[in-house]
């Protein structure tokens, strides 16, 4: 269990702290998107937070279209590193002989070789609009989050132990991932602009107006320890690995599987990656309770504070449901609905399906999943 201290520091941590704490914790990649308008804010809070709350570097990527596969990996290699054996030329050479790198186009920008052997992959990426990017850049972050290397035309480089790449998205209902990209992000966290950017606030002398002070550093308090350490994540990833289910509760995470796969209003089912992990998370957040939760269909907060619980309740099941499986879902069009097949009239079926949205599916899915039975 752990030490009450640990868990008051959890307790104090906004919703985008803990969403980045569970993605240390699980070693996954995520997904924070947020309005149009707040991006710009979005990027500079958790640049704070990779600094201020977990002491970790940070790189922060702009993509667009045109943005090239050198451009990405020089972006990223954007912290000065101390030569090491494992990034020795040798090393690389050895490596190469493993692994071909994805992608070898034949028209390359100019990317200085003194540059990306001194630099190395920071602890976490914020890939700017991720979904406005090329196919190869996608599948070149698809590469770095498995394999945790990127290489350039003269050395490889390997991402620390702490590493995380999250996609930073604006305007969710525009330009989604790649397919095998989008699976592959562990969660997907919405944050309200009404909920503010704390640390973001914490820079500017009237924290009233953030667009209309003059911002004083993008590192609140540089000589401060982290607020949470590596020493921190690696005792809630031991905790996590002793999570119990009793057998009521597994089946009802069991059924709410079954009826996503089965929704009418779910297009292409529910892939094995997200019911690992679906799984992977309810482990997690067994070692939270008390949760304070309303309903996302009034863009509320949901809140789980740390309290020492080895056990998993239906509360926590539903929780995590709504962080792996909001960026997965697909909405049927009507004329692909499964009840055409048998007859049913489109414009009935357009009325049934307008408006739903990926979330209110998982709210549906939850409430027919027999929660009340194991209340």
């Amino acid at each position: 269990m752990a030490d009450q201290n640990l868990l008051d520091k959890v307790h104090d941590l906004s919703d985008l702290e803990l969403a980045i704490l569970i993605c240390l914790v699980a070693q996954e990649h995520c997904i924070i998107d947020t309005d149009q308008d707040s991006i710009d804010e979005l990027i500079q809070e958790l640049e704070l937070i990779a600094g201020n709350a977990f002491g970790l570097s940070h790189a922060t990527v702009d993509l667009s279209e045109q943005t090239s596969l050198d451009d990405f990996a020089q972006a990223i290699l954007s912290i000065e590193d101390k030569p090491t054996r494992s990034n020795s030329p040798a090393r690389a050479r050895q490596d190469s002989l493993l692994y071909t790198p994805p992608f070898q186009p034949t028209s390359r920008s100019p990317l200085s070789a003194s540059f990306s052997d001194s630099h190395a992959i920071p602890s976490i990426i914020l890939a700017k609009n991720l979904d406005q990017a090329s196919k190869q850049i996608q599948i070149q972050a698809l590469e770095l989050m498995r394999i945790k290397r990127i290489y350039t035309r003269t050395s490889m480089h390997s991402a620390p132990k702490q590493f995380l790449f999250i996609a930073v998205l604006a305007d969710a209902n525009g330009p989604r991932l790649a397919k095998h990209l989008n699976d592959y992000m562990f969660i997907s966290h919405f944050h309200n602009p009404e909920d503010g950017f704390p640390n973001l606030e914490d820079l500017y002398d009237d924290r009233n107006s953030i667009s209309s002070v003059v911002k004083k550093s993008l590192t609140a308090h540089p000589n401060a320890p982290p607020r949470i350490s590596a020493a921190d994540i690696d005792t809630l990833s031991k905790l996590s690995e002793h999570a119990t289910f009793a057998v009521e509760v597994k089946q009802y995470q069991l059924n709410m599987i079954c009826f996503l796969r089965l929704h009418r209003a779910v297009a292409s089912g529910i892939t094995a990656a997200a019911t690992k992990h679906f799984d992977t998370l309810a482990k997690f957040v067994t070692i939270k309770s008390n949760i304070l939760e309303q309903s996302h269909l009034t863009d509320s907060r949901c809140l789980a504070p740390l309290h020492g619980l080895s056990y998993t309740t239906p509360s926590l099941i539903a929780l995590a449901a709504r962080r792996i499986y909001r960026h997965r879902i697909n909405v049927v069009t009507p004329e692909n609905e499964r009840s055409m097949q048998w007859g049913s009239d489109i414009r009935a079926v357009e009325a049934v399906l307008q408006g739903i949205e990926p979330d209110d599916i998982i709210e549906d899915v939850i409430n027919k999943s027999g929660l009340e039975a194991l209340l």
